[in-house]
């Protein structure tokens, strides 16, 4: 091989390169593109936040009962229920909505008979601040449920 052929492969292997970074990259932007498309065409967007919210709160409402009937305060039994199931049941309204099912207004209608019972049972035990967070949550989530509801 003489220098000419070794300076052509050498330029053809460049530009192969060149070629091969230039198509990942517009295949990465159009990929980009196209996730903040799939991302905005969820309009499920404000009930997604509102449950998830509403789960983590519950969650936290439930595990502070725990600990407080633990410690004698049997009057948040009900309270540690009402909360276990808006977290399971928010848990279920978040991933119906994240894929836009069909069935979400059904659900929704059940979340919002869960959320208001324990929005009910919080306002009883709102001197503590995890049912006064959960208690608003489950307001929150109501409202955005309500928005979608069969």
């Amino acid at each position: 091989m003489d220098r000419r052929e070794m300076l052509l492969g050498t330029v053809a292997m460049a530009a192969v390169v060149t070629a091969g970074k230039t198509f990942a990259a517009e295949h990465d932007h159009e990929h980009m593109k196209n996730m903040a498309h799939d991302h905005q065409s969820n309009r499920n967007e404000k009930l997604i936040a509102a449950a998830s919210d509403c789960v983590l709160k519950a969650n936290e409402c439930l595990q502070h009962c725990i600990v407080a009937m633990g410690r004698g305060e049997a009057d948040l039994a009900a309270c540690a229920s009402s909360s276990s199931q808006v977290a399971a049941i928010c848990t279920a309204l978040q991933q119906l909505a994240s894929g836009e099912s069909g069935r979400l207004p059904q659900l929704a209608k059940v979340a919002m008979a869960i959320c208001k019972d324990c929005e009910e049972e919080c306002k009883k035990t709102e001197r503590h601040p995890e049912c006064k967070a959960c208690k608003e949550a489950c307001v929150a989530c109501y409202e955005e449920c309500k928005k979608i509801a069969a």
